[in-house]
């Protein structure tokens, strides 16, 4: 692709007026500008908005026609095809609200969509219509055949739950949430007709709103917010990128100065390292390496020492590169760009091969604030024993803590057998808002703090979640209580304590960006009755580390 312009160029005059020549290519950031604005870009994206999807489902000879609506005759049949072209639209358009809507933004198609016609078509000739075979056909197979994450599994599921069921036959069935927190544009009734002729489908799609509510997708109107601020953050990105990378001039401040001394200002404020034979001692006295949190312990402070090497090297390095003292290779030079732009520099983030190295958070500033916070955390627990609770967000392995915690919870039951494979996690929401309030761990388990919820608040007074406040992304949860208990009292235990309904099992996740790589566990938090866990699967509730 490198050599491509210059290949055009050169057969150029030879060429025939009329040549065109179609490539197609996976997005790149090295892909040539030259070749990119010598291309006119051909691309078939899906309709934006509920209206242009549904309107394109019911064009003539695309998916649903006169002819379509006329090979079975009942009204069944003409409110569920409105049901599968609605649901379609849906999944599609929730992709923009980014891991909010879905944890992977899958590439759903027309072939999904005529795939389920098509089942429900030759199932409902063969009589009366059976809804848990619709469902899981719609979200298991054909669907859910390209769905990789468990939780985009579990929320498809909950689309054909909540709507394709009988209800959505009934008169009177709509959309629209049954108390919404914001007006829907035009106070419109996204409801299920069963019209008998194609053309009305249309001017009834025609009238849907030109801005549609994140309610309708089952979000909260925050996530508006969300992808507003998802939008802005690629924007700047990308104005960002393309900035000139020139030193100063005319007697001003040259971009090296400025980084120089910006190193000089971290390096004072770097943590000391840590000496392997010091700190091993220290973890002696805390009990040895036989209790599983202490090799827990020393295997962060390993991969610590690791981030305050490299970070106090390069910043050495960078030092001398500016003065003229080394060359000023590469990393060198990507590590000065991204600290005069205020962004954590590639190599501190990310090995050579692209893993996680240390932690990602979106600033510089971030970044080594939550290398100071982690240090505090290490030390203090080091010195001063076993905290009270944990901040899980300074872990670079939090699966690992509770691993450990497990493992700890299950020797103290080996009188009663209990084996490390049944034993799961119990959680509860304590009333300690702030880390300062918790004066003593638990007897079992650990406490955690610093998890924020995306989609949903926690009420202290009601002891469950609720709905969030107004242009409020996260908030906070009180501290979180989690031990481990055997499997089958476990299950006892959620119903005692959750009814019939159940928990919402919350992902707790790592980062912002959901995908199996960052999740840590579930945990199980209270709903109240009028919303129950199907509701905050639709609003992509989750627990996160970092937000």
């Amino acid at each position: 692709m490198n050599d491509m312009e210059a290949i055009i160029i050169k057969l150029k005059d030879s060429m025939e007026p009329s040549f065109r020549l179609f490539i197609t290519a996976l997005p790149h950031p090295e892909f040539p500008l030259g070749l990119l604005q010598m291309c006119s870009k051909v691309t078939n994206d899906p309709p934006a908005g509920l209206r242009a999807g549904l309107l394109r489902s019911y064009t003539p000879g695309v998916m649903v026609d006169q002819d379509r609506l006329e090979r079975v005759d009942t009204a069944q049949w003409r409110q569920l095809l409105f049901a599968l072209c609605f649901l379609h639209s849906v999944v599609q358009e929730r992709r923009k609200f980014g891991p909010l809507g879905w944890c992977i933004p899958y590439e759903y198609n027309n072939g999904d969509l005529q795939s389920c016609m098509l089942f429900l078509e030759k199932h409902l000739y063969n009589g009366e219509i059976s809804w848990g075979t619709f469902q899981y056909m719609v979200s298991d197979v054909q669907y859910g055949g390209k769905i990789t994450d468990s939780l985009d599994v579990r929320l498809f599921r909950t689309y054909t739950k909540e709507w394709l069921t009988e209800r959505t036959c009934e008169e009177g069935y709509a959309y629209n949430p049954a108390t919404p927190i914001l007006k829907i544009p035009n106070d419109f009734q996204y409801t299920v007709p069963a019209f008998t002729e194609h053309g009305d489908f249309r001017k009834y799609i025609e009238k849907f709103p030109e801005n549609d509510s994140p309610e309708v997708f089952g979000l909260h109107p925050n996530a508006d917010l969300t992808y507003c601020v998802k939008e802005a953050a690629s924007l700047f990105k990308t104005l960002g990128e393309t900035q000139p990378k020139g030193g100063g001039s005319d007697g001003g401040v040259s971009r090296e100065d400025i980084v120089c001394e910006k190193a000089s200002e971290l390096l004072k404020r770097l943590p000391e390292d840590y000496v392997e034979d010091d700190y091993k001692a220290k973890i002696r006295k805390l009990g040895g390496m036989a209790i599983p949190m202490n090799i827990f312990l020393f295997q962060e402070i390993q991969r610590f020492q690791n981030v305050i090497s490299k970070v106090r090297f390069t910043l050495t390095q960078l030092q001398l590169a500016i003065k003229g003292e080394v060359v000023m290779t590469a990393e060198l030079q990507e590590t000065l760009d991204s600290m005069f732009d205020a962004r954590v520099p590639h190599y501190w983030e990310n090995t050579l091969t692209g893993d996680e190295f240390s932690w990602r958070l979106p600033t510089l500033g971030l970044w080594f604030s939550s290398l100071l916070n982690r240090d505090n955390q290490y030390r203090t627990w080091l010195n001063g024993g076993r905290p009270n609770s944990f901040w899980l967000t300074g872990f670079f392995n939090p699966n690992g803590c509770l691993t450990a915690m497990k493992q700890e919870v299950t020797r103290k039951h080996k009188s009663q057998k209990w084996a490390l494979n049944d034993v799961i996690y119990h959680t509860e929401v304590t009333n300690f808002e702030r880390v300062e309030q918790v004066k003593a761990p638990p007897d079992e388990g650990i406490y955690i703090h610093g998890l924020s919820l995306d989609g949903a608040a926690w009420s202290r007074a009601e002891g469950n979640l609720v709905e969030s406040a107004p242009k409020t992304l996260f908030s906070p949860l009180p501290v979180l209580y989690v031990t481990g208990n055997e499997r089958r009292a476990e299950e006892k235990s959620k119903k005692e304590q959750f009814g019939s309904a159940g928990p919402y099992e919350c992902p707790v996740y790592k980062y912002a960006c959901r995908t199996d790589r960052y999740f840590i566990f579930y945990a199980n938090l209270k709903c109240n009755d009028e919303k129950p866990p199907n509701h905050w699967c639709l609003r992509g509730t989750s627990l996160l580390c970092n937000t």
